[in-house]
């Protein structure tokens, strides 16, 4: 099975974690991907947990052990995926995507971008997104639709 890491900031908010959960996910796995999900470990909960720490210096110690803890989570599930959907969602790409994207754009797994979000976040006409992003990605697709047919016509699902 092809291992898919989702990169994404879906999980930040209620309607893009239902989202998330109810549509993008199923659609990846209706494919035949193994999504790796970042989102799935409940972060949330250790941080909100972490800011109730009384004490300010407990408190800080506390939030940069998860934080540590988290980012390398991610980065062991990038190195485990075959390829990685960005979502490129926001007035300008997720910081924490976009480096996602260049990490595993430097591991040579190919990127696939959606975007459902219909501003404009380019440098210019010439681009979709952040320009850095874009070269990073394979292509970028703007409907669901068109991410299933991507993703299903550009990896070997055998």
């Amino acid at each position: 099975m092809t291992n898919c890491y989702l990169a994404s900031p879906l999980g930040f908010s209620e309607a893009g974690n239902l989202f998330m959960k109810e549509k993008l996910v199923p659609l990846l796995r209706d494919i035949g991907l193994d999504v790796l999900n970042p989102w799935e470990q409940d972060v949330g909960k250790q941080i909100r947990t972490a800011n109730t720490i009384a004490d300010h210096k407990s408190r800080v110690s506390a939030l940069k052990s998860i934080n540590q803890t988290v980012a390398k989570h991610n980065q062991d599930m990038i190195d485990e995926s075959d390829i990685m959907v960005a979502v490129l969602d926001g007035v300008d790409v997720d910081s924490g995507t976009a480096a996602e994207i260049g990490y595993a754009y430097a591991k040579g797994k190919p990127v696939y971008g959606y975007r459902g979000d219909f501003r404009l976040s380019c440098d210019n006409i010439g681009c979709k997104v952040n320009l850095q992003v874009e070269y990073f990605c394979k292509d970028i697709v703007f409907d669901l639709e068109s991410l299933n047919k991507l993703v299903r016509n550009s990896i070997d699902l055998s």
